[in-house]
């Protein structure tokens, strides 16, 4: 939660699980928990989402992750990244993805490039972060379906 205004408390991530899990079953896709093979621990989600809040692309579809701390650097992220890209290109037949996030995190960029996707240039004001606040602008990348 480093990139988020705040930390979430054990009542507000219980409450964002069961919204993960019922966008889950509502679709048959979406943010889905990320474990570690030799344990089955849970160390995060990876994903597809459709924000449902304004953002400078309509009706878009996000790829997006967030991952517990001593799992950073490791690959996870890129790893389960292009699994949902995969996902979202060949069984959701999307002609793009984006993904954004606060233009300081520099890793969830570094993600973004490794996955293959580009910088749109269109800086945005996240619209759930108070204004103001240090991580309110957001980058946006995208990715087109290879297949399209």
């Amino acid at each position: 939660m480093e990139f988020y205004p705040a930390t979430l408390s054990s009542d507000e991530s219980n409450e964002l699980a069961d919204k993960i899990s019922a966008k889950i079953h509502a679709n048959g896709w979406g943010f889905w928990a990320v474990e570690l093979k030799i344990s089955s621990q849970f160390i995060g989600f990876v994903g597809l989402n459709n924000p449902t809040y304004q953002l400078p692309v309509t009706s878009c579809t996000e790829i997006g992750w967030r991952l517990a701390k001593p799992y950073w650097g490791m690959g996870y992220a890129t790893e389960a990244g292009q699994a949902a890209l995969d996902f979202g290109f060949s069984q959701l037949n999307l002609s793009t993805i984006h993904a954004f996030a606060s233009a300081a995190n520099i890793r969830s960029i570094r993600v973004m490039h490794r996955l293959g996707m580009t910088n749109t240039e269109q800086n945005f004001e996240h619209p759930l972060i108070p204004e103001h606040h240090p991580l309110r602008e957001h980058v946006l990348y995208k990715i087109n379906n290879p297949g399209a």
